[in-house]
C-alpha cells in the first residue's frame, strides 16, 4: 500500500509537469547519445589502432637516379648496396624483430603507382627511374620500428627509413580531437539535463506544497516525502536513457554495419552491435544516477526553505 501511493505520487507529478518532464526526456537522450558516442569512437579508435599498427610496415627507400638527399648522390642504389641491406635485414642483429619482408623493384613499383593513380594526369609523367626500389618490412612489434630506422638509415644506397605509424597518428590524433569535442559537447548537456531535472523538480514540490504540508503536519518521514520526486527525476532520465542507448545501438547496427562496413571491411576493422550493447549500462547507468543525485538535492534543498 505505501509502494502505491508512492508510485501514484509519482504519476501524479509526471503529469502535473508534462512539459518539463518532455524537456528532461529530450535533454538527457541527446547528452547521454553523445556520451554513447564518443564512448563508441574509442572503441573504435582502439580497434583501428590494433588493427593498423599490427599491419604497419617499415619502408626501406633506395635510392633512385634523381635522389639527392640520404646517403643518395643523384645515382640509383646498386646490386651490392641492395645485396647489403638484404643482407642486414636478414642478420642475426635485425632478424629477431622482423616477421616478414619483401622487395619491390622498379618495375612492380611503376605497376603499383599506374593501378594507384589510374585516371590522374600525374601517371603520365613519372617514369619507373623516377620510383624508389623499396623493401617493405612487418616488423613482430611494430613499436620497434626505431631499431630499424636506425639500422639502415645510414647504409649506402639507403635514401630513407619511414615507420608508416606516423601517417596514421595524425588520423588517430583527428578522432581522438572529435571524441573529445563528443565528450565536452554530452558534459554541457549534462549539466543542462542536471539542472533542468532539478528545476523540474523544485516546480513539481511548489505545486503539490499543500499536500507537502498536510504530510508533514501527519508525521510523515522526509525519506517518504523526498521520494517520489526523486523517482520523477529517474524515470524522466531513464526514458531519455533508454532513447539514447537505442540510437547509439540502431547507429551502429544501421550505419556502421550496414553501410560502412560493406565497404571498409577489407580496409579496417568496425566496432559493432556486442560493443554497442557494452556502452548501454554505462548510458543508463549516468543517466540514473546524475538524475538521482539531482533530484534528491534540489528537493532537500525546497523542504529546508
Amino acid at each position: 500500500m505505501r509502494f502505491g501511493l508512492v508510485m501514484h505520487e509519482v504519476g501524479q507529478g509526471l503529469r502535473r509537469n508534462i512539459s518539463m518532464v518532455i524537456s528532461v526526456i529530450l535533454v538527457t537522450f541527446i547528452s547521454l547519445t553523445f556520451v554513447g558516442a564518443a564512448a563508441l569512437l574509442q572503441l573504435q579508435i582502439t580497434e583501428m589502432k590494433g588493427y593498423w599498427y599490427d599491419r604497419a610496415q617499415v619502408a626501406v627507400y633506395l635510392c633512385t637516379e634523381v635522389s639527392n638527399g640520404g646517403n643518395c648522390m643523384l645515382s640509383a642504389a646498386t646490386e651490392e648496396q641492395i645485396d647489403a641491406v638484404r643482407a642486414q635485414l636478414e642478420s642475426d642483429t635485425l632478424s629477431p624483430y622482423i616477421d616478414r619482408f619483401e622487395f619491390e623493384n622498379r618495375d612492380q613499383a611503376y605497376e603499383n603507382f599506374q593501378r594507384q593513380f589510374q585516371g590522374n594526369p600525374v601517371a603520365d609523367l613519372v617514369e619507373p627511374e623516377f620510383l624508389n626500389e623499396t623493401f617493405w618490412v612487418n616488423l613482430k612489434d611494430p613499436n620497434q620500428a626505431a631499431i630499424l630506422v636506425e639500422s639502415l638509415s645510414t647504409m649506402a644506397g639507403v635514401e630513407n627509413v619511414e615507420d608508416q605509424r606516423a601517417y596514421l597518428d595524425g588520423i588517430f590524433d583527428l578522432l581522438n580531437a572529435a571524441s573529445i569535442t563528443a565528450v565536452g559537447i554530452a558534459a554541457l548537456m549534462l549539466v543542462a539535463a542536471v539542472l533542468l531535472i532539478a528545476t523540474t523538480i523544485r516546480l513539481s514540490a511548489f505545486s503539490r506544497r499543500r499536500e507537502l504540508g498536510i504530510m508533514r503536519l501527519v508525521g510523515a518521514s522526509n525519506g517518504f516525502i523526498q521520494t517520489p520526486f526523486v523517482l520523477e527525476g529517474i524515470v524522466a532520465a531513464l526514458i531519455g536513457s533508454a532513447l539514447a542507448s537505442a540510437t547509439v545501438v540502431g547507429l551502429v547496427h544501421f550505419f556502421v554495419q550496414g553501410y560502412l562496413a560493406p565497404s571498409l571491411a577489407a580496409t579496417t576493422s568496425l566496432v559493432g552491435v556486442p560493443e554497442a550493447l557494452m556502452v548501454v549500462p554505462i548510458i543508463i547507468g549516468l543517466g540514473v544516477l546524475l538524475a538521482g543525485i539531482s533530484a534528491s538535492f534540489a528537493i532537500r534543498r525546497y523542504l529546508r526553505i
